[in-house]
């Protein structure tokens, strides 16, 4: 007999609020300042792959993004860059820090919505102080029950997380846009994934959909999570 859902979990980036779009308007200026050394798409390539391989130094988030650009300019113009396009690669990473949040349609409606009777926490990966400041900024801390800022989602997080904030991952709900990250790792675990489009999406968040397993569910919108919660408690 299934077991009835005791506690969800909410992504934060791209699921609460806008993040993603950020990070490709600097990529599109990265590429403007380096055109005269690699064309675009070789140039995003090699950004790819740097981004990659500084995962396991730099984590996810703004910082190591930045740092990856500075590497693969470095790279592309055979260690000729100018100072002043690291400059410019700096303060655009000091821009979106700063930048302020956005929340999506239906963020706040669809945690209120089942907060009085579920367990709510935010799961979230990516640099600590900055996914700190945007949950401050959002006004949305107040909701969670739990906020969880990690290094990696993957099925194992999930697990300890729904184990110690809840019943266990066979009770539990994940809700985000990242297929890789917010359903797939989540389901592996034993929990529902909820997949929320965003329409932007980072290449190595990318995974093949799940559609043959019961516990993968699709939303067109937060806007509609409250009457699945209903369905499966």
């Amino acid at each position: 007999m299934e077991k009835a859902l005791t506690t969800i979990g909410f992504d934060a980036d791209d699921t609460l609020w806008h993040n993603e779009r950020f990070f490709q308007l600097t990529q599109a200026h990265f590429a403007e300042l380096l055109a005269d050394h690699a064309d675009r798409d070789h140039l995003l390539d090699r950004l790819l792959a740097a981004e990659k391989r500084n995962i396991r130094h730099y984590g996810y988030g703004i910082k190591g993004f930045i740092l990856s650009m500075i590497e693969t300019a470095i790279e592309v113009t055979e260690d000729r860059v100018p100072a002043s396009v690291i400059r410019q690669l700096v303060e655009a990473g000091q821009d979106m820090l700063a930048h302020p949040i956005e929340l999506l349609p239906h963020a706040r409606e669809a945690i209120e919505a089942v907060a009085d009777t579920h367990r709510v926490i935010l799961i979230t990966k990516g640099d600590l102080i900055d996914q700190e400041r945007k949950l401050a900024q959002s006004g949305l801390g107040e909701l969670f029950d739990e906020v969880e800022i990690v290094s990696e989602k993957a099925p194992q997080t999930y697990r300890e997380i729904f184990a110690r904030h809840g019943e266990g991952a066979d009770t539990a709900m994940m809700v985000g846009n990242s297929m890789r990250s917010d359903v797939v790792a989540p389901i592996e675990a034993g929990c529902w994934g909820v997949y929320v489009p965003h329409g932007l999406v980072w290449e190595i968040e990318k995974a093949e959909t799940p559609t043959d397993n019961p516990r993968y569910k699709e939303l067109q919108n937060l806007g509609g999570l409250a009457d699945l919660v209903r369905q499966l408690s």
